[in-house]
């Protein structure tokens, strides 16, 4: 249906809400400002090294922010939350020792860490981040409880242990509320979400855009339709924003088989035109789309009650999906294909393919991923891998199209390792119905092009 891969680069952090962002952006820089505060403390009681434990604290935190701003939200989440857990576990165990006139306060920054990966969890649920989740509990519960500390403790005097106290403990529990509110902020959104939702399905609110999909001439040969949403109160949704909302409320079945029919009618209409009744038609399909016990019974009754050609028909399915249950998958493929449909495998190459499944599973066309593409012009092992992917494809009898494709660098590479049909940027973007058709009425209107001859 839609593919986050096919947003642009920008697009992809449209699947945090603006509140976790902010939580994760401003977060980082309290710490680091936390930090810096300390780093000149020290630096004036002339603890150098010390200075270089806060200044540390302090490059984290700027590393973090940084990632952030250039969208590596999951590296950068993860990577800051394991090095500020280990920076406060030392700074608690060196410098942060309780006495009677002061409390350990710096454990409370634990507090805000696993709230922050909680944030991040539900954005992209992962076991690296519950582990770091429950060592953060772990060591807050251990620095709370006991007098830890290590030999080389450091012994400050009870005026500058009052005011870090009191410090920390402002800055460490202003972190964790505007967390707890972040938090509360995203689950009212989800809700919201998950209404607007609901609504935009009932008030016919979705559209599709088509892109073009292209032989070694360049001459247009199919389109892939793309699920878009834009919403009255809204404005346009991203895919990757409403797809897993869509998924985790059960209305991907519902929202699937809105695509299918819409798309079915559309390739109805294109078998009437002259220039439009040769294009295929790539529909993405879901794994609880493909699960559902009357998906093969939905597919033949919107064949028939569109008149849609199943030859002109492809059904795109993810590697992810084939670990479910291969042979009911394969089972449904194959019935789908007597059918006259053609079965794809998406963004080939990400997922979980194996040889020794692929070679029994009914696919008549793969897909090779975008980042395979954009790699194998960098360096002759990715255009080595792609070469391979594409032999694999054809010696199994696939025919092979390439996604993502960019730039005239990569077309020709992908065409001379023997790839035959393209899709990306460089044949056109996702574009409304209507400027597809009229694409299609411009091309027939033009010479054909010179062939271009594929290599082996």
């Amino acid at each position: 249906m839609a593919n986050p891969k096919r947003q642009p680069a920008m697009a992809h952090t449209s699947q945090y809400s603006t509140r976790m962002v902010v939580a994760y952006k401003y977060g980082s820089l309290v710490f680091a400002g936390i930090g810096l505060v300390w780093a000149v403390v020290f630096a004036v009681m002339g603890w150098w090294w010390m200075v270089a434990i806060e200044t540390a604290a302090f490059v984290t935190g700027i590393a973090i922010h940084l990632l952030i701003l250039r969208n590596h939200l999951t590296f950068g989440i993860l990577a800051g939350q394991a090095a500020l857990m280990m920076i406060v576990i030392f700074i608690g165990l060196l410098l942060d020792v309780p006495t009677a006139e002061a409390p350990r306060v710096s454990h409370i920054y634990m507090l805000a860490l696993a709230a922050l990966g909680y944030l991040n969890y539900q954005r992209e649920k992962s076991r690296a981040q519950l582990v770091l989740i429950g060592l953060c509990l772990l060591a807050f519960v251990a620095l709370a409880s006991a007098p830890l500390a290590t030999p080389f403790a450091v012994q400050m005097t009870d005026m500058v242990r009052s005011i870090g106290s009191w410090t920390n403990a402002i800055m460490a529990t202003t972190i964790l509320v505007f967390c707890i509110h972040a938090m509360q902020a995203e689950f009212v959104r989800q809700d919201t979400l998950s209404h607007d939702l609901v609504t935009a399905l009932w008030n016919d609110e979705f559209d599709l855009v088509y892109q073009p999909q292209v032989d070694l001439s360049q001459s247009t040969i199919g389109a892939e339709a793309l699920l878009r949403w834009n919403s009255p109160k809204r404005g346009v949704v991203s895919p990757v924003e409403f797809i897993p909302q869509a998924e985790k409320l059960g209305l991907m079945v519902a929202i699937g088989g809105w695509v299918l029919e819409k798309g079915c009618f559309t390739l109805a209409e294109w078998g009437k035109h002259p220039d439009l009744r040769h294009v295929s038609l790539s529909i993405n399909v879901s794994a609880s789309q493909l699960m559902h016990d009357d998906f093969e019974e939905l597919v033949r009754e919107t064949l028939d009650k569109t008149g849609a050609d199943p030859q002109r028909l492809i059904l795109e399915l993810t590697e992810s999906m084939l670990v479910t249950d291969m042979e009911l998958v394969i089972a449904k493929l194959d019935r789908l294909h007597k059918l006259g449909i053609t079965n794809a495998l998406d963004d080939f190459g990400t997922g979980f393919s194996s040889l020794s499944y692929l070679r029994h599973l009914p696919f008549q066309q793969i897909k090779i991923d975008k980042s395979f593409v954009q790699d194998s012009v960098k360096s002759e092992r990715g255009a080595s891998f792609v070469k391979n992917i594409v032999h694999i494809g054809r010696d199994l009898g696939h025919t092979v199209l390439a996604e993502g494709v960019e730039t005239i660098e990569q077309h020709a590479l992908l065409a001379h390792v023997g790839s035959v049909q393209f899709q990306g940027y460089l044949y056109g973007r996702p574009m409304a119905l209507d400027d597809f058709q009229q694409r299609m009425e411009n091309e027939a209107k033009r010479p054909a092009p010179k062939l271009v001859r594929a290599g082996r």
